[in-house]
């Protein structure tokens, strides 16, 4: 049997996570290893500084405290799988919020699927984008399409072998649409995000600032082919874009050793 191992960013008790669990139980073994408490936005971070508990608190289901989705991967590899018994899966997700553009690199969601690659294991980070400020969390959003997605993306993959090579996973985001109304998926690069100054300063009762940073609007570049994932979302597309962890700028290679040289 086929086993999946399941993080989020959004905490163990999340929504989400939650709706990815009920849809992915039919198809294998589900581990799940999530954060206690909301992470969201904590990039590929390690904890390094203070120890981490993992807490059992169903079958196969642990939150861990003090600990980031990278955490929850590296421990639960390590730790509740054998040298030889991998999951043959990692999916994080299903995130609350969307994850395209640059916010891929804020994103713990991703971070959790760019761990699993680093050790080896294929990996997915979905998210579902909102467009109506998460008023929907509040009166039953029940993610048909990101579980109609995952759900055929994890068969095609156990039927046919994960698509992409080593350290690259796949990046999907999920339309606010009934899945009836989604036009199909597209295959998109990562767009370009253009981020606003949310910040917003106050005063507590002892006379001390403190900044507390807001909700950017989802604002981007728009790409000249329209390909990118902010272009699918936009028309009602699933956006699933191919991502890997190699950060090098290959085309300025030679036009910065130039530069030294010269």
């Amino acid at each position: 049997m086929k086993h999946i191992l399941i993080t989020n960013d959004d905490g163990f008790d999340a929504l989400g996570i939650k709706a990815l669990v009920e849809a992915l139980r039919p198809l294998a073994k589900i581990t799940v290893v999530a954060p206690a408490i909301n992470k969201s936005a904590c990039g590929h971070s390690l904890t390094l500084d203070k120890p981490l508990r993992m807490i059992s608190v169903d079958d196969d289901y642990y939150k861990m405290e003090n600990g980031s989705p990278t955490d929850c991967v590296f421990v639960s590899l390590n730790n509740l799988f054998k040298e030889d018994f991998k999951p043959d899966l990692v999916i994080s997700g299903i995130n609350i919020g969307s994850n395209m553009g640059e916010d891929i690199t804020y994103s713990g969601t991703a971070a959790a699927a760019m761990e699993a690659v680093l050790q080896n294991i294929p990996a997915i980070a979905i998210s579902q984008v909102f467009t109506d400020n998460y008023k929907s969390l509040k009166t039953g959003f029940d993610f048909a399409l990101a579980k109609e997605t995952i759900v055929n993306l994890t068969k095609k993959i156990f039927d046919n072998d994960f698509p992409l090579g080593s350290r690259k996973f796949l990046n999907v985001n999920i339309p606010q649409v009934d899945p009836s109304n989604c036009k199909g998926i597209k295959i998109t690069k990562v767009g370009h995000r253009e981020y606003g100054n949310d910040t917003h300063r106050h005063v507590n009762p002892r006379g001390e600032e403190y900044y507390w940073i807001g909700l950017h609007p989802l604002l981007w570049k728009s790409s000249e082919n329209k390909d990118c994932d902010f272009e699918a979302i936009k028309d009602h597309y699933v956006s699933i874009s191919p991502c890997h962890l190699d950060l090098t700028s290959h085309k300025d290679i030679k036009t910065l050793d130039n530069w030294i040289k010269g």
